[in-house]
């Protein structure tokens, strides 16, 4: 409809025809503040038909129902610092730098080094979204690091503004993706409750189909978080249900991180594949479309 309005308008504006072989434009009577309105109008119309074709990456359920309501296609030249913060923690084996993050070909990039800092001898990167969520579906395409050593995640939990993981003002974490990179070919999907007392729920390794490597091929890695239940999906398939209408729920921030950890196996981090980078190609929230 806005569509429609749009170019109605705008051809009252402009005229076109060929005179002796140049292009013409003949004005109508509209003011310049109109022209403007329309012209914005069509740029909004544009934006607003580009958001409505893009849809969850979810196979074998209904999905019609949700809009993109938030996203980052990460197709700027560097961070949108209106949309995320930077982590700044040291945690585990790494300090989490902001100088570690950049944002270039339609990706963004957390850079892995070797190098001090922080009575560290590695750092990661991580970014927290602003905005905060709820109910909806949640979505990321991303790539993880070769080399063993590093845990790089795609998660929600509630972030209390510090750039660390404390989980004071948490009610849950939604683990969408956990994977420790000494095993390539698998990550962990989790539901955790913050709120005393702490629970993990339904926790489950997923192996990609074929055993390939994460860190040789984007992936797709989706959650549907409503009232009753979490659904967890890789690469548009579901691969974990957890009830979780027995916790109770606020809101929670998107985190994209990779840092140094010796979980799930890693010995350590294997220097040979330094600086090595983890990478997001788009992060993605949708909501019901009567929200």
């Amino acid at each position: 409809m806005l569509i429609c309005w749009t170019f109605w308008h705008f051809s009252r504006f402009v005229a076109t025809r060929f005179d002796e072989g140049q292009f013409q434009l003949r004005r109508s009577n509209i003011s310049k503040e109109q022209t403007l309105a329309i012209a914005m109008g069509l740029v909004a119309a544009v934006a607003w038909s580009a958001d409505a074709a893009i849809k969850p990456q979810v196979k074998d359920f209904d999905m019609s129902d949700y809009k993109l309501a938030w996203s980052d296609e990460f197709d700027g030249a560097k961070l949108d610092l209106d949309k995320w913060d930077y982590r700044t923690d040291n945690k585990m084996h790494s300090t989490q730098k902001p100088e570690n993050v950049s944002v270039a070909d339609g990706k963004l990039i957390l850079h892995l080094k070797k190098e001090e800092a922080g009575k560290m001898h590695c750092t990661g990167a991580g970014v927290i979204s602003k905005r905060t969520f709820k109910y909806g579906y949640y979505e990321a395409r991303l790539k993880t690091p070769p080399g063993s050593g590093w845990h790089t995640s795609f998660w929600m939990q509630k972030h209390d503004g510090s750039g660390t993981t404390a989980i004071k003002q948490a009610f849950q974490e939604l683990d969408v993706i956990e994977n420790d990179s000494n095993g390539p070919d698998s990550y962990d999907v989790a539901v955790h409750r913050w709120k005393t007392p702490y629970k993990s729920f339904d926790g489950k390794k997923v192996w990609t189909p074929n055993h390939e490597k994460l860190s040789d091929d984007f992936h797709t890695f989706g959650c549907e978080f409503t009232p009753l239940t979490i659904k967890y999906f890789f690469d548009g398939n579901l691969v974990q249900t957890v009830n979780v209408s027995v916790i109770e729920h606020n809101d929670q921030n998107i985190w994209l991180t990779s840092i140094a950890m010796r979980t799930g196996g890693n010995k350590g981090v294997d220097d040979s594949k330094l600086p090595a980078t983890a990478e997001f190609e788009y992060v993605r929230f949708f909501e019901p479309a009567g929200n």
